[in-house]
């Protein structure tokens, strides 16, 4: 496995140099920004990630404010309960994507977020997460929330401004070259070879998981 110096310089010369490369990257949000996200946030992004995952993104980005009306802001409370007229409902409007199975999850999911309460809610658990162990919390999502395994958690998080890892195809990529893994991580000893490669990263560079990511993928 290279020092990331060495997989930066390769990035930096297919974009046009380190400053060039630098100007793309994203810092993700503090801990004290994500603390103060509200829940019908994390709920949003969350159903917005379940919904896209296995569908045409844009299709789902259009009718958004639909999904914001249909599901009452995302508030938790009112989709911890929401009863079967109210499923009935939503399985009858236009204004959404109208899959069964997907619209249980926000109910689920609204659940799961307020379990987190007691832990200082979603901001504080999500956001607290040390990045040294990002793939527990991907853990967390994937067994205590409903569909938030896989890729549409890694999303989640990346789009609430969570310090995060994608392991997209070019990530991937450059991780087989690396040596990291030998093809996709779906395991948890693969995943745990990706958050010990990542640390190493993130201590050579002092840059975050989702600088690192991205300059993972860029290398590609």
């Amino acid at each position: 496995m290279r020092h990331f110096d060495e997989i930066h310089s390769i990035a930096a010369k297919r974009h046009g140099g380190a400053d060039a490369l630098n100007d793309q990257l994203t810092k993700p949000a503090t801990i004290e920004q994500l603390a103060q996200v509200p829940e019908d946030r994390w709920l949003s992004t969350l159903t917005k990630c379940v919904f896209q995952a296995g569908f045409n993104w844009k299709v789902i980005e259009n009718k958004w404010n639909g999904f914001e009306a249909a599901f009452d802001g995302f508030d938790v409370g009112k989709c911890a309960f929401m009863d079967d007229d109210k499923l009935d409902s939503l399985l009858a409007n236009r204004d959404i994507v109208r899959n069964g199975p997907k619209i249980l999850t926000v109910r689920d999911n609204a659940v799961f977020l307020m379990e987190l309460r007691d832990q200082g809610g979603p901001g504080a658990v999500f956001g607290g997460w040390p990045s040294s162990d990002y793939i527990g919390l991907l853990e967390l999502m994937k067994t205590r929330g409903s569909r938030l395994g896989g890729m549409t958690g890694q999303y989640a998080m990346r789009f609430c401004g969570r310090d995060s890892f994608i392991l997209s195809r070019d990530v991937t990529a450059r991780l087989i070259a690396e040596g990291v893994i030998d093809k996709q991580a779906t395991s948890k000893t693969a995943m745990r070879a990706v958050q010990q490669a990542f640390n190493t990263w993130m201590d050579q560079s002092g840059s975050s998981l989702a600088e690192i990511s991205r300059v993972l993928a860029m290398s590609v």
